[in-house]
């Protein structure tokens, strides 16, 4: 089998593909059609006629928090937190982007008036991340003075349009820090759409971390370590995933973030946990039968898991003709359809 290493997942793409608003209608963005040897170019209303009666499309339905804080340290010096996990009661584990890190026990202004005390590093005391003490709910918190958690290559300040657009319509479970993207593309209509054809949906939840933007730095893919992120696969889904197979149908996952939640499932047995799955070329899928994906960083893990689906030459050939035709790229761009290889 072939070994891959990360510059095989490099590509050269313009700036200015890099999409930094979304469509004007949700399901008005364009699909490439990579289900067959040659892409096809479509709108992305057309993706319930790509799929039969019988199929099972499985959503994440992960809420984005407006996660990102800002406040000051006792000396005056302004600092930014990005929450990543909500603990218990007031505790949250987060980012912090500060000029020099404050010593535990401080006590940080956040603006909105409520105030942060550092506790120490989490999940442990070399942790990568900072355990705080939130003066209040942080949920509540995060909801009144906090701000969209826009990744980092849309380079505008989070809007009123971010805070309705980076949400999917069926956002339930409040905890992500990133949308999961091709999931945006679905309004009411197109949902209405895809229940009219006979193909159903379940949904699970994956609450999208920082994580997924971290480059990977390793020319050797197998020694990236992956973050950790929770998930849950429903027993109403897991019982909508057997009765489809029973009937011979597919699941479709949307998104890659469904991906992961589905195949961390299979592979554990484990319907809710955490998961730090790490998805390359040879990876053998259990669930996912096609995916609906956005188009993605290169040299990213998720370049890398889109890859062993579909197959690495497939999609690198879909990624050259989607430059080519100038499709928007990441967050906020189109979308691809892509079916397991093997």
């Amino acid at each position: 089998m072939r070994t891959f290493t990360l510059g095989d997942f490099d590509f050269a793409l313009p700036p200015e593909l890099i999409a930094q608003h979304p469509a004007a209608e949700r399901s008005g963005s364009r699909l490439l059609d990579g289900t067959r040897a040659m892409p096809v170019d479509r709108a992305f209303r057309e993706l319930p006629s790509l799929l039969r009666g019988g199929d099972l499309m499985v959503f994440n339905d992960t809420r984005v928090v407006k996660a990102r804080l800002f406040g000051e340290k006792p000396t005056g010096g302004k600092l930014e937190l990005l929450i990543e996990r909500v603990l218990q009661g007031t505790e949250v584990a987060a980012h912090m982007k500060v000029s020099k890190k404050p010593l535990p026990g401080t006590v940080l202004q956040m603006a909105g008036g409520f105030s942060a005390t550092l506790a120490g590093r989490w999940p442990d005391a070399d942790g990568p991340l900072f355990r705080f003490m939130l003066s209040g709910d942080p949920y509540a918190l995060m909801e009144l003075h906090g701000h969209v958690p826009l990744p980092p290559y849309i380079e505008h300040t989070d809007s009123a349009e971010d805070e309705r657009r980076y949400q999917t319509v069926f956002a339930k479970n409040p905890g992500a820090i990133a949308a999961p993207t091709a999931a945006l593309h679905f309004d009411e209509a197109l949902l209405a759409q895809i229940d009219a054809r006979g193909i159903r949906r379940a949904t699970v939840t994956l609450h999208v971390g920082a994580g997924t933007f971290q480059p990977v730095k390793t020319e050797n893919i197998a020694d990236h370590r992956m973050h950790s992120e929770w998930y849950d696969v429903p027993a109403a889904t897991q019982q909508a995933l057997a009765e489809t197979r029973d009937r011979g149908g597919r699941v479709i996952a949307v998104g890659t973030t469904s991906v992961r939640t589905l195949e961390s499932w299979a592979l554990s047995g484990q319907a809710t946990g955490d998961t730090s799955i790490f998805i390359t070329p040879g990876f053998r899928f259990q669930v996912a039968d096609m995916l609906v994906t956005n188009f993605h960083l290169p040299k990213s893990t998720l370049m890398m898991l889109v890859s062993a689906l579909a197959g690495y030459d497939h999609v690198m050939h879909l990624y050259r003709h989607a430059i080519e035709q100038r499709y928007r790229f990441f967050s906020y761009g189109d979308a691809m359809l892509l079916a397991r290889s093997a």
